[in-house]
């Protein structure tokens, strides 16, 4: 998804697929994997910068300290299941953005946000120290958060790994273990359920500045 304004939301340092054959972090892996509990702490202070970045643009905040350390844990518990299909780095990713797209919709259940409009017409104050371009924007990546919130998650976490993250299909459909004509699937879903719901609402519509969803 595009807005003539700018990009929803800024990429992480690792959205240009780096060959995971040549990852370095693989011997510090091998060495955890065989018990070596220094070197999974490596590992994790490793990942960490690129999970905590993912979920600060995941879930609209830096309040991130719960979701950061559920993230962790189960990326080590993922590790036996790691097959060099991506970077490490970007393998824990993908598990911070399912631990995000989990927490907002534990938090939105929690407080009864589940409705059919993301409501965007309503009046929102900026801070007097935000300059209006930025505070278009920060609206326009929690709309697009809410959006994610109402897919299902598989289709969720393709499209954000899509859209936000710079994924190519082959490389979701290998850290998701699932074909890429699935994985091609998701993405076309999400993408028509978003553009229905941007098309129904005039407000959403004019807050993005969105014709059609990017292919």
């Amino acid at each position: 998804m595009t807005a003539a304004r700018g990009p929803l939301f800024v990429a992480t340092d690792d959205a240009v697929t780096p060959d995971p054959r040549k990852d370095p972090l693989l011997p510090v892996l091998e060495r955890a994997r065989s018990g070596d509990r220094t070197a999974l702490g490596e590992l994790l202070r490793q990942v960490s910068p690129t999970v905590l970045r993912g979920l600060r643009s995941m879930l609209g905040t830096t309040d991130t300290d719960d979701a950061l350390q559920e993230s962790l844990l189960a990326f080590v518990d993922a590790l036996d299941a790691y097959r060099g299909e991506t970077n490490l780095r970007r393998y824990a990713l993908r598990i911070g953005i399912r631990t995000a797209l989990a927490a907002r919709r534990r938090d939105r259940a929690r407080s009864g946000l589940f409705d059919d409009h993301v409501r965007t017409s309503e009046p929102l104050n900026a801070p007097p120290t935000t300059p209006p371009e930025e505070w278009t924007a920060l609206r326009q990546r929690e709309a697009f958060r809410i959006l994610l919130d109402a897919l299902p998650e598989p289709q969720a976490e393709a499209l954000a790994l899509r859209v936000v993250f710079e994924y190519s299909l082959d490389e979701i459909a290998q850290v998701s273990g699932v074909p890429i004509n699935t994985v091609r699937s998701r993405v076309r879903l999400a993408r028509e359920a978003l553009r229905a719901r941007i098309e129904a609402d005039p407000a959403l519509k004019q807050l993005l500045e969105v014709e059609e969803v990017a292919s």
